[in-house]
Formats: C-alpha cells, sequence, structure tokens
C-alpha cells in the first residue's frame, strides 16, 4: 500500500511538473524557459524537480512521449465518426482550448517540432510517434469499409494516409498562426481537402 500511495504522488508531482513546463514552454519557449522559471510557475523547489527529471530536455522528452496515446486516442475516436472533416475541426479546437494535462497545444507543436531538427533525442522521439501514427491511419485506409476503414489499397492508402497526417500538421501551424479563425470557414475548407483525401 505504501508504494503505492508512493507512486501515485509521484505520478501527480510529475503530472504538475510537465503541465508548468507546457506553460513555461508556450510562452516563453524551450530555450528562454529554465529549470527555475518551471520550479516557481509549478510552486515547487528546483532540487524536488530534479529529484524526477534529471534536467530541462527530460522534461520535454516526457511532454513528447505523452503525445503518442493522445494522438492515438485521437486517431481512434474518428475512425468511428461519420464526418471526418467536424472531426477534424474538433481535433483542431480542444489541444489548445482545454487545460488537460494532455493537451499540446499549437505553439508548442511547433516548437517540439523546430526542436526536433536540433535535438537527436527529440527527434528520435517524434519519429516513434509519427512511426506509430502513420501505420495507424495506413491501417485505417486500408481496412475493409466493413472493418470501419475506406478499402483502399495499401500502396494507395499509404499516400492518402501521409496527406491527412500533412494536414493535421498544418492545422496545428495554421492554428498558431490564426488563433481567431472562423470555425465555419475552417470546416469549409478541411471538408474540400477530406473530399480529396478519401473520395
Amino acid at each position: 500500500m505504501t508504494d503505492c500511495k508512493a507512486e501515485i504522488r509521484k505520478q501527480s508531482q510529475c503530472e504538475r511538473i510537465l503541465e508548468a513546463a507546457r506553460r513555461c514552454f508556450v510562452q516563453h519557449g524551450f530555450h528562454s524557459a529554465s529549470m527555475a522559471m518551471i520550479s516557481e510557475t509549478a510552486g515547487m523547489s528546483p532540487g524536488l524537480i530534479y529529484r524526477y527529471f534529471k534536467n530541462k530536455n527530460a522534461i520535454i522528452l516526457a511532454i513528447v512521449e505523452a503525445q503518442l496515446e493522445v494522438v492515438q486516442s485521437r486517431i481512434s475516436a474518428m475512425r468511428t465518426t461519420d464526418d471526418l472533416a467536424a472531426a477534424l475541426v474538433d481535433y483542431f479546437e480542444p489541444h489548445d482550448d482545454d487545460e488537460r494535462n494532455d493537451s499540446v497545444n499549437a505553439p508548442l507543436f511547433l516548437e517540439i517540432s523546430a526542436d526536433a531538427t536540433r535535438d537527436p533525442e527529440i527527434r528520435n522521439a517524434v519519429h516513434h510517434i509519427d512511426e506509430v501514427v502513420r501505420a495507424a491511419t495506413v491501417d485505417w485506409f486500408h481496412r475493409s469499409p466493413d472493418e470501419g476503414g475506406y478499402g483502399f489499397p495499401m500502396r494507395e492508402a499509404k499516400d492518402r494516409a501521409l496527406a491527412l497526417i500533412l494536414l493535421v500538421d498544418c492545422l496545428k501551424a495554421r492554428k498558431a498562426r490564426e488563433p481567431d479563425l472562423d470555425r465555419r470557414r475552417l470546416k469549409n475548407a478541411i471538408d474540400l481537402m477530406v473530399a480529396a483525401v478519401t473520395a
């Protein structure tokens, strides 16, 4: 029981640190946000943070790696919808509007993408997520309609899966540049793109 309580406390502390780090990274960027800044935002001493994360890079990696489960969940939800464009609009919005610890908003997405070009550890973590997400999307496009897919031949499924992933990535970049984009206009634009990807 003691070990269980200790594990629950550790998980709670880690989530508190990661949420504080997300806020700091969004406001100041990865390189300007210091461990001291993160500890102040979390309301914890720097020493306590170092008990859970050896350095700032470890925090960034934890944020990146946590996204795999989130993205897989969102793909599963999209696979069961009758309106993929609407599901993509919903995908586009909640990352930024909710306060859940698993959320990565648009500016943070761009920070992670930029850092992946410079840091091998982050690049490898992002690459792993990309591989898993792409494989799941290819499987979705390749499965028969009876199995909840689109029934495209494998080669075509790979091309269309990549097109959908590019669309999602572009949505995040657009959200960072135009956070007040009209939802109806966004839905209309995505309708056009989804038709091209799935028809």
